[in-house]
């Protein structure tokens, strides 16, 4: 199934110049045909196109159905790699396996302490449709580790570390069914930062036995949280 990204599409029933541009100039659709539009927000729309243009593609709603969603709220927090590439490849198979939230995490050892949010944006939505899914998971831009951690957040805090094998496993929240994990850069959270993070009631977690990359250690993660639930 072919699908288009449009917000807002309640108030505004044209597709973006881009996805307009892959709608006429690729898939060489035209008037009175039927397409499929995501919101972002978890509705599926079919479509159908009234009018077309160089660089425009309206359309009407014919119906819509809402996505079921996941029983859960996923929000990792990770620390971008140092190639960009890694980090591109982490939201594009969270986003295929299931995540709710990203936050992009400025640590102690950080290697990268800039990231293009719109170009992740983009590689997320494109993923959810590759998917087949209405929501697209919320990216929040470099955020200062000190300043997350003191966050007040509901549900489950984790924080995957190597310092020391005191560490269970991700377990199932039955009461909130909200996580939030925390993965660190390629050298480990500083043992200040596991520090804070066990003084703000996070439980320190394992992975497994082997040391992960960390775009392998966040997608290890949400792979182990949907399969709680799956």
């Amino acid at each position: 199934m072919q699908i288009f990204y449009q917000p807002d599409i309640q108030n505004t029933k044209t597709l973006s110049e881009e996805e307009a541009r892959h709608c006429i100039k690729v898939l060489r659709k035209k008037v009175g045909d039927q397409i499929n539009v995501i919101d972002g927000e978890g509705t599926f729309y079919v479509c159908q196109i009234t009018e077309v243009t160089k660089r425009e593609c309206k359309f009407e709603i014919f119906s819509q159905e809402q996505e079921k969603g996941f029983p859960f709220h996923l929000h990792i927090a990770i620390a971008p790699t140092k190639n960009m590439d890694r980090l591109e490849w982490f939201v594009e198979k969270c986003t295929e396996i299931g995540i709710s939230e990203i936050t992009f995490l400025l640590c102690d050892r950080s290697e990268r302490k800039h990231i293009k949010l719109e170009r992740l944006h983009k590689i997320a939505i494109g993923a959810s449709k590759q998917s087949i899914k209405a929501r697209i998971p919320k990216l929040n831009d470099l955020t200062k580790y000190s300043d997350f951690i003191n966050k007040d957040i509901d549900g489950t805090k984790q924080i995957a570390h190597l310092v020391d094998d005191k560490r269970a496993c991700i377990s199932k929240d039955v009461e909130s069914n909200k996580y939030t994990i925390l993965i660190g850069p390629e050298g480990d959270f500083s043992p200040k930062e596991v520090e804070q993070a066990l003084d703000k009631k996070y439980n320190a977690i394992s992975l497994g036995p082997n040391r992960l990359r960390t775009e392998t250690a966040g997608i290890s993660a949400c792979q182990q949280v949907n399969i709680l639930y799956f």
